[in-house]
């Protein structure tokens, strides 16, 4: 059992069989709750203390139908916590008041008479999204401090929803010891979410010791894990002490953790295993305890079933394994990280240079990004330099137009259905299932839009 406080739910509804209906429902699911009757009510309790989400009717005594008063109260709630999840119910469902609801800051919407199961998914995963929200914005607070003090910190711009599940992993398992594998395409930003996963730990003051595995000669990798002392080899002129040495008590990120050769990993996996190692030279036995942070671009798996990478190393390495969504599926972030990138090259190379035009907002919306948020970086980096006045035009970005993807303005609304399966599908891997399932469309459905268009 978990000694944590159980999550108090703030339920407002103007209707007494309503309140207990849901107050009991909660309960018997381990929720705290409290139940109001006003919108009054609810904007006296939320600034009174805190709460986990607030479950909301839209109708109360000024009117019964139009949802108006709910909406007023959601915009007053958004002003004195954004990060506060709301569900919003009503028994008068039309896709326009759910549409504006979402719009006033809701994080989801239930209709009356509610479906339990659905309602308790709802509840739970509006919770763990909202911890994820709050952790991000403590770990931007701590980075504006980190600034402020000349320090540098891990700055993670995401706010797209694929990159929500990365933000939960990092809130719920960052305080943690626990290993982590981070995994996805090149460029996609693992160092930074490395860097994030230490910055929320109790480790945090410690030591964040980073190194690239790929980049290790097999001559010296053990060297560089491990240390040496002087007289080991030709070039060993003094005592080293090695990367998990040097990450004692704090975190050590192994990038490219598949480029390991197989001759080496025995000798890591008893480290990772004990934190027990010698020098290179020396009999003595140090201990280090470490936090592990490992990346990769590989198929690790696929790695294991080649005969390429120890199965036992793998399971010591991935405790935990956090996908990152390449950048071509979290369009949302793409603006608001080359503005970003923009300020940091505008600094750096001291060039009066204000922002973007129109056409190169554009471009950087509808390129692919092969190479992810690092060529996003690279790229706005290049437009500062080859920008003649004020703002970044699309010709100064260099951006490859055989890379850019459809103008969906420009499409029918066939075209874009078309070209939105196509991408779920090859996001969910061809799974038909799952693709059905983020789409929100039902199997049937989903199989006669496939033989509608050819797919």
């Amino acid at each position: 059992m978990s000694d944590a406080p159980p999550h108090r739910i703030l339920i407002a509804d103007d209707q007494a069989d309503v309140l207990e209906a849901l107050r009991l429902l909660l309960k018997c699911e381990g929720y705290a709750t409290e139940v109001v009757k006003s919108p009054a009510a609810v904007i006296k309790a939320v600034e009174a203390r805190d709460y986990a989400l607030v479950l909301m009717d839209l109708n109360y005594a000024r009117d019964t139908t139009s949802g108006q008063e709910g909406l007023e109260l959601l915009q007053k709630l958004a002003a004195i916590d954004a990060t506060l999840p709301v569900v919003v119910m009503t028994a008068w469902a039309s896709v326009d008041v759910a549409v504006e609801a979402m719009r006033r800051g809701a994080r989801d919407f239930v209709t009356k008479p509610w479906d339990n199961p659905r309602l308790l998914a709802i509840v739970r995963n509006q919770i763990d999204l909202g911890h994820a929200v709050r952790a991000y914005r403590r770990l931007e607070q701590e980075n504006q401090l980190l600034r402020t003090s000349g320090k540098s910190g891990p700055t993670l711009i995401a706010q797209s929803a694929a990159m929500r599940p990365v933000l939960d992993v990092i809130a719920r398992v960052g305080p943690s010891d626990a290993n982590v594998l981070i995994t996805g395409e090149n460029g996609t930003g693992k160092g930074l979410v490395a860097q994030a996963l230490h910055a929320v730990s109790a480790r945090a003051g410690k030591p964040f010791i980073s190194v690239n595995m790929g980049g290790l000669p097999e001559g010296v990798f053990e060297s560089e894990l491990v240390g040496h002392v002087r007289g080991a080899f030709t070039d060993a002129k003094s005592d080293r002490a090695g990367r998990f040495e040097l990450a004692d008590s704090g975190t050590l990120f192994l990038d490219e953790i598949g480029n390991i050769p197989l001759s080496q990993q025995a000798k890591i996996l008893r480290t990772i295993e004990t934190g027990e190692f010698e020098r290179v030279g020396s009999s003595r036995t140090f201990r280090a305890n470490v936090r592990l942070v490992s990346a990769t671009n590989s198929d690790l798996q696929a790695e294991v079933a080649a005969g390429k990478f120890r199965q036992d190393l793998l399971f010591r390495l991935n405790t935990i394994q956090l996908h990152l969504p390449p950048l071509r599926e979290r369009r949302e972030d793409i603006e608001l990280l080359a503005q970003h990138f923009l300020k940091a090259h505008v600094d750096r190379y001291r060039k009066p240079i204000t922002g973007f035009d129109a056409s190169a907002l554009d471009a950087l919306r509808a390129y692919s990004w092969p190479g992810n948020v690092r060529e996003l970086d690279h790229s706005v980096e290049r437009g500062v330099l080859m920008a003649p006045g004020k703002v970044v035009r699309a010709a100064d970005l260099g951006l490859n137009a055989a890379q850019a993807t459809p103008r969906l303005e420009e499409m029918s609304i066939e075209e874009v259905e078309a070209f939105l399966i196509k991408k779920t599908l090859a996001r969910c891997d061809g799974n038909a299932r799952k693709a059905a399932e983020e789409l929100g469309l039902s199997r049937s459905a989903f199989y006669r839009r496939l033989e509608k268009y050819g797919l």
